[in-house]
């Protein structure tokens, strides 16, 4: 009897203790949302200097990305890191710059960040809102999804510079929670013409 009573006194203490990191880890995760925010309205407000979330950050962020028929609007940071991925969606380094010319490459987890492009379609407006230090102003470039698709990792064509101001959304692919995640879902959006 003592035995079962121990085994059930060690599974609950590992019930709690797993509860309390997942509460610990959904905390984190909000804070670090709200911190991101106010560096890139902070940003904003001096011009555009980068300001970091929090002191010893390693990523900053460069612009705001909104999908309004999906509801979507989250901060971007400015390298796709394995660390900034986990605070919110983030440029890819081998594409364009926010506000270049070329292919702008953003990528996100499936699980968080970039989860509502599950329900993205073709023509669905995409915004992309970022400090122009050179004009001194806030821009905003309006996209329209081209393409939506499932490719391999190792296809790079479609994150590839074709000469064209495209926006290009990558993340693992299928959606959700599962262990696997062996494609990539790629959405990719030319710039409207208004």
């Amino acid at each position: 009897m003592n035995a079962l009573r121990v085994f059930c006194a060690c599974i609950l203490a590992a019930g709690l203790l797993l509860s309390a990191r997942a509460l610990y880890l959904h905390a984190k995760a909000k804070l670090a949302g709200v911190l991101i925010r106010r560096a890139w309205t902070a940003s904003i407000a001096r011009g555009g200097e980068p300001r970091p979330p929090w002191p010893w950050a390693d990523a900053h962020p460069v612009a705001r990305l909104r999908i309004p028929r999906l509801a979507y609007d989250e901060i971007v940071l400015d390298n796709a890191s394995g660390r900034a991925l986990a605070f919110g969606p983030a440029v890819v380094l081998s594409g364009a710059g926010v506000g270049s010319p070329g292919n702008l490459v953003l990528a996100g987890h499936r699980t968080s960040w970039f989860r509502k492009l599950e329900g993205i379609a073709q023509w669905d407006r995409i915004e992309l809102e970022w400090y122009d230090t050179s004009r001194r102003m806030l821009r905003v470039r309006t996209y329209s999804v081209e393409s939506i698709s499932v490719v391999a990792p190792q296809d790079l064509q479609l994150v590839a510079d074709d000469g064209q101001d495209t926006l290009t959304l990558v993340t693992c692919y299928p959606f959700g929670l599962g262990p696997r995640s062996p494609q990539r879902f790629v959405v990719r959006a030319a710039v409207a013409i208004n």
